[in-house]
């Protein structure tokens, strides 16, 4: 399945090409997690082979349902099929969370519940004249396909593949599926019979987790971990590369908005004890790689960063600046924060990525994949 995939897509790199693999072997034990991760194809531009992945994962998971401006009923009904889970590949999914996503309520309520085994999407039925309530179950595996990004409650769920447009010499095959279709169905029907084999295997085991892989990242991770050490061989040691790969790059380029201002501010104070207000706000807005120059048009003030910085519990103080005395923020209080929300330096998690022998070495894997 691997080097299937591999010819057809270009992925950005080895890790991405890696993850999307654990992630469609995963869709066949569904039962076997507590929760299951999204799987977010994203890029900046169309024509990047966002719409290429969910389409070689169509025949490799199990019931796909291929989703493109569908009604909430049609989705709720397919999750909820007494036939089994379905694998949701939704294209497009700019259209659910972008400007007009008040018009898509009932859809994301179901893509950012269903993660978790057990979840419901409650909805009322108007039959005759009486109104009544009922759940719907939301668990199942979902593939999202879509430009820009989604909202952190989608983000901090999924494995991210961030595509590109392909280089000149980047060469891939095309895909037909009237012509490569029946080798994808193949391939399926093996990974369904080897995860009826293993399922005991997984079921109710908690692998071994990287110490730079915790919380809601060790949720994400864990049922493709555990999958790759159900394969053997050299599954293991690249699931969890990759999954510290992917979250050393979260940590250090990621999150949300109040996120990123704290990193700023790390990086703006330096060695300094203290920096008034306006210092802060004069310097985050010249950051060229950052959004505070233009914030829906206009650029971060002081009365801005008081309160975005509140919801830290961070209130601006006197601080004397040359001996002049004015409103300002001292390192001692923003310290408290930056150790619980910004990651640790992820020096060890580098070196650790970069001691494994290059993948394209393991291409000849076999190890159920």
């Amino acid at each position: 399945m691997f080097d299937y995939i591999g010819r057809f897509v270009a992925y950005p790199d080895n890790e991405a090409q890696v993850a999307h693999t654990l992630w469609i072997a995963h869709t066949h034990l569904m039962d076997a997690w507590d929760s299951t991760p999204r799987l977010a194809v994203l890029s900046p531009e169309p024509g990047s082979g966002k719409s290429r992945v969910l389409e070689v994962t169509e025949l490799l998971v199990p019931r796909a349902v291929e989703s493109v401006n569908v009604t909430p009923a049609y989705l709720f009904r397919k999750v909820g099929d007494e036939d089994g889970r379905p694998t949701i590949l939704y294209d497009e999914i700019d259209t659910v969370f972008g400007p007009k996503a008040k018009d898509n309520e009932e859809i994301r309520g179901l893509l950012n519940s269903g993660h978790r085994k057990h979840s419901t999407a409650g909805r009322c039925v108007v039959r005759g004249k009486e109104v009544f309530t009922e759940e719907i179950p939301a668990y199942c595996a979902v593939a999202l396909a879509g430009l820009g990004g989604l909202p952190d409650t989608i983000m901090t769920r999924s494995v991210v593949i961030r595509m590109r447009r392909r280089a000149p010499h980047e060469v891939v095959e095309p895909y037909r599926r009237r012509i490569n279709g029946p080798e994808a169905e193949r391939i399926g029907a093996k990974l369904a019979k080897w995860s009826r084999q293993i399922e005991g295997d997984v079921t109710d085991v908690f692998p071994e987790m990287p110490p730079e892989v915790q919380d809601r990242d060790a949720d994400v991770w864990e049922p493709l971990i555990a999958v790759a050490d159900a394969a053997g061989e050299e599954w293991p040691e690249l699931a969890r590369v990759t999954a510290v790969t992917a979250v050393t790059a979260k940590s250090e380029g990621g999150g949300s908005l109040g996120i990123q201002l704290l990193r700023d501010l790390q990086r703006i104070f330096g060695s300094a004890e203290a920096m008034s207000s306006h210092d802060i706000v004069n310097r985050l807005n010249s950051l060229d790689e950052s959004p505070w120059g233009d914030l829906r048009g206009k650029p971060l003030d002081t009365r801005s960063l008081s309160y975005r910085l509140k919801q830290y519990q961070i209130s601006p103080t006197t601080v004397r600046i040359g001996g002049e005395p004015m409103k300002g923020y001292k390192r001692e209080s923003l310290h408290d924060a930056w150790s619980r929300y910004l990651s640790p330096s992820p020096d060890s998690a580098v070196t650790s990525v970069t001691s494994v022998t290059p993948l394209d070495e393991y291409r000849k894997v076999s190890g159920g994949f």
